[in-house]
């Protein structure tokens, strides 16, 4: 059984309205920023390359087999999910699946590089994984379209 502290009573009373709204509010802010960045990622992929040449490229270099259909869940997680996580549509489940994906290229694919962001290591993957870790175990939040439509999965 867990217990929930109340929150803390702001030192400047006259603040605690604008604290209640930005609660939620700064919650939409992550899930925007997280989904955003992830969508440059898919679009610059979706512009740049067709699928299979990133399978053959990135993926199967890697030894990240079979690396077509892989290659597809990364470009469909990373437009279509990325949209989903900033609209809160589906959230847990897309943010669990980018969540996973992240960690696979963490774990997988960078962490022979070492942490260091820098010689593209493990380091932003694994911040980024955790982060869509986190937004799928809150789910979309107050204001989603899965708030909205009163289900989630």
């Amino acid at each position: 059984m867990t217990t929930s502290l109340p929150e803390p009573k702001p030192i400047i009373p006259a603040l605690a309205p604008f604290y209640d709204w930005s609660r939620d509010f700064s919650y939409l802010i992550v899930r925007l920023t997280a989904g955003g960045f992830l969508l440059v990622h898919g679009i610059v992929k979706v512009m740049t390359t067709t699928v299979a040449a990133f399978a053959a490229g990135s993926m199967a270099r890697r030894g990240l087999e079979p690396a077509l259909p892989i290659a597809y869940l990364i470009f469909f997680l990373e437009t279509v999910g990325a949209i989903c996580i900033m609209f809160g549509l589906f959230t847990r489940v897309f943010a669990l699946a980018i969540g996973i994906e992240m960690l696979v290229i963490a774990f997988v694919a960078n962490w022979a590089a070492g942490f260091s962001a820098s010689k593209n290591g493990w380091e932003y993957p694994l911040f980024w994984g955790l982060i869509y870790l986190a937004i799928g175990l809150r789910g979309g939040g107050p204001y989603s379209l899965d708030r909205r439509l009163g289900k989630e999965l």
